[in-house]
């Protein structure tokens, strides 16, 4: 863990909840994709953990949705404006795993960390599976594909691409002959509960999985954010985000 100032070089929207932000400064401490920073905002007690959603040599780029009043006051800060930011949270994906067909399954704000795991796969013949509620929710299609990944979207109410959830999608490419060597995934519970079902338990594809919970600290000294695993507890915000499929429990 690293704890910097970092100074915000563009904030804009993306979709009508969803924003991008850039900023720049010291990214030594992020070592994988999967990652997140917490972010100190003014006035309020907690800091706000976000996944990376890339990390160049001279900084990073996080997408966050406006839930509530500190991610909104987010969308207020201009270019120049500076933030005391701790990196290097969260034991991030490992890509040792990957092999030569990796697929990567993203839904909503779980979307973000898949983009630098997918450019760190990029020499893999790797699928990206990403999951909105509907056409107007849709971001960052075009930055995966300019990777070279395959890119299918899916929609719960049809309005692009599958018709449905990521598993749908995923039903799909199974049914057309398709194989995969090592799933990622980041999302929602629900989703990830589906994911675990369909990809691991029926499809017998081992994977590793980014969980989202309500943290305090961030760190590992609150214990705030721990949860029960095959291997006993661990938490989120150290052992975690990411977890594997052999040894989660639901």
């Amino acid at each position: 863990m690293k704890q910097g100032f970092f100074t915000i070089t563009e904030n804009r929207k993306l979709t009508p909840t969803t924003w991008l932000m850039r900023m720049t400064g010291d990214v030594s401490g992020i070592k994988a994709p999967g990652q997140f920073i917490n972010i100190k905002l003014d006035g309020h007690f907690l800091r706000r953990p976000i996944s990376i959603c890339d990390a160049r040599r001279d900084g990073i780029t996080i997408i966050y949705k406006v839930l509530g009043h500190g991610t909104e006051e987010m969308t207020c800060l201009t270019p120049g404006a500076e933030l005391d930011v701790l990196t290097g949270l969260g034991n991030g994906y490992d890509l040792s795993d990957a092999g030569e067909k990796p697929l990567l399954i993203g839904g909503g704000v779980g979307i973000p960390p898949l983009y630098l795991l997918a450019r760190c796969l990029a020499e893999t013949d790797n699928t990206v599976i990403l999951g909105f509620n509907n056409a107007d929710e849709i971001y960052y299609v075009d930055e995966f594909e300019k990777l070279g990944a395959r890119v299918i979207v899916a929609t719960a109410d049809g309005s692009r691409g599958v018709r449905g959830f990521v598993t749908d999608a995923f039903r799909e490419l199974v049914n057309q002959g398709e194989t995969f060597t090592h799933f990622y995934t980041c999302g929602p519970e629900p989703m990830l509960k589906a994911v675990y079902e369909k990809v691991y338990e029926k499809a017998g594809i081992s994977g590793q999985m980014s969980f989202e919970e309500r943290m305090g600290c961030g760190f590992g000294a609150c214990m705030g954010c721990s949860t029960k695993t095959k291997n006993g507890n661990k938490r989120i915000c150290k052992e975690g985000p990411v977890l594997r499929t052999e040894e989660i429990l639901w």
